[in-house]
């Protein structure tokens, strides 16, 4: 399983990286298939962002770390490095530049947004 992260390197500059889950067979009930799952991640809060076609944020650092799960709709987001990516339903991306240049986001398909946002804890 991937996801793609954001992040601010030691100059402030944000980039890309795509990350690879590691994923482990468990058979935790007699009752219940073996299935695999990731590492556990520590939550804070959880949110639903609703953008409408054509919205368009400027460059800002996330508020803070956290998994942002396109949901519907389809989302462009630019990192100051100059990358620029795009992100259909079914996307994950790790929001982890909270400090630095940022990136800025904007909907790029013909209807609104929805993504569900999870607040990583520190732990």
């Amino acid at each position: 399983m991937q996801y793609v992260r954001i992040y601010s390197d030691v100059n402030g500059v944000s980039h890309f990286e795509d990350v690879e889950v590691g994923l482990s067979e468990v058979k935790a009930d007699s009752a219940l298939p073996a299935h695999r799952t990731s590492p556990v991640f520590a939550v804070t809060s959880m949110t639903f962002l609703v953008a409408p076609v054509g919205w368009m944020s400027d460059w800002h650092c996330a508020p803070a770390r956290g998994m942002f799960f396109v949901l519907s709709g389809e989302i462009e987001i630019e990192v100051s490095d100059g990358a620029v990516r795009r992100f259909p339903p079914g996307s994950t991306v790790l929001r982890d530049d909270t400090t630095g240049a940022g990136h800025r986001t904007r909907v790029v398909s013909q209807t609104e947004a929805v993504a569900e946002v999870i607040e990583l804890s520190d732990d």
